[in-house]
């Protein structure tokens, strides 16, 4: 096996950080790419970058990707769009949760396209838009609610929408979307249909819509899961999510998730480090951390890591999770506190102060990937991704 190149990051500061791997973002993307373009399609990708763009730096990923191809992005709201936009990205960049009554200059200022997912919403953005007639029509997206019943128009509203839309001349529809609920389950249950249902509802509400004289624009469905996995659903553009940071959802039944990660190979792209800046001997029966949670069991080795909870260290992993130490996995013990975590190291040969340790990502030849450590503690791997608070500094490396 190649051994891989370790990053040598140094700084003087609190010692914890996440290395960003634009390199295995950039074959993320590459590889979403080719799969959804099967015999040289012309499917386009939508980068969704919200939350932080899932921890790893929004307007940081969203720069590299759009260096890459990326077609265009997706954020939470215009707050986030903007931090995009200033950080220099010119593709198309979507609001995914729309806008509230006020934000309408601030959509038109930086060029950012909204969601449309209440017909009222139209007028509110048709008076922004009258405001600079002399200007293209504004576009936006519209959000179709088709099963999830979260946010979107439903498809018995499609008539409503298009008399609304006929008194906006100063907008243009130019896409149409909808989210799946449940596109990871394979079931056969009423949990493992609704990925079908929800997209026959959807083509059902955009056939209406096409009749009534509206060129919907972009269509598109896909998920990460869906883009996996449901090849049906990829329409004109998808939406990969964890994928593009390395990581297939869970799958139902689980056994999916191997022949997932075959078929559309991925590389972890955040690495969240710290060092030991303690260790200390302790003997059998002592407690280790808050309310003494932890108890050796024989004379131990205890490392304290400069990270907790308000780094992005899960509170759940307490007495459930690992880090990697020299290679070897270590398990957490006690309660993790804010800022500071125990590990037993008793087992890694030579373990010494300021050792680098790996609460998840890869280090050398070993990988600790965070779906993994997210399933140890019955969570999602974005949860644990946009933990990782602002403390933090990134690092982008190749």
């Amino acid at each position: 096996m190649t051994k891989k190149r370790e990053t040598k990051i140094d700084f003087e500061r609190r010692p914890i950080w996440a290395e960003v791997s634009l390199g295995a973002l950039k074959h993320n993307l590459n590889a979403i790419r080719s799969y959804v373009n099967p015999a040289n399609e012309k499917r386009k990708v939508l980068c969704i970058v919200k939350g932080n763009g899932y921890g790893h730096g929004g307007p940081q990923v969203a720069k590299a990707l759009e260096k890459f191809g990326a077609d265009w992005f997706g954020v939470t709201c215009t707050e986030e769009g903007i931090a995009v936009r200033k950080a220099g990205v010119k593709k198309p960049v979507l609001i995914l949760t729309s806008f509230v009554a006020g934000e309408e200059p601030h959509l038109l200022k930086y060029d950012l396209t909204p969601v449309i997912h209440r017909c009222e919403q139209l007028a509110d953005l048709n008076r922004a838009a009258t405001r600079h007639a002399k200007r293209k029509p504004v576009t936006f997206h519209l959000k179709m609610d088709t099963g999830m019943n979260r946010l979107g128009i439903a498809p018995e509203d499609v008539e409503c929408f298009a008399r609304q839309l006929a008194k906006c001349k100063h907008l243009r529809l130019d896409g149409v979307f909808t989210h799946f609920a449940s596109s990871e389950v394979f079931l056969d249950s009423a949990v493992g249909r609704q990925t079908r249902e929800q997209e026959e509802r959807f083509y059902a509400a955009l056939e209406r819509l096409k009749k009534l004289g509206i060129d919907p624009g972009i269509v598109h469905l896909a998920n990460s899961a869906a883009i996996a996995s449901r090849p049906e659903t990829w329409a004109d553009m998808v939406r990969p999510g964890a994928i593009l940071y390395g990581y297939h959802p869970g799958y139902d039944p689980a056994e999916l998730r191997e022949e997932s990660e075959r078929k559309l190979p991925l590389k972890p792209v955040m690495s969240l480090r710290t060092r030991i800046i303690s260790l200390r001997n302790v003997p059998t029966g002592q407690g280790i951390g808050y309310n003494s949670q932890f108890v050796t069991r024989r004379p131990s080795k205890i490392g304290v890591l400069a990270a907790g909870y308000g780094d992005g260290i899960h509170r759940s992993l307490g007495n459930k999770g690992n880090v990697l130490v020299r290679g070897i996995l270590a398990p957490i013990v006690g309660i993790v506190s804010m800022d500071v975590t125990m590990v037993d190291v008793t087992d890694v040969p030579d373990v010494a102060l300021g050792d680098v340790v790996t609460i998840y990502g890869t280090s050398g030849n070993e990988i600790l990937p965070a779906n993994r450590v997210a399933r140890g503690i019955g969570t999602v791997t974005s949860d644990l991704l946009c933990a990782v608070s602002a403390r933090v500094p990134r690092f982008y490396v190749i």
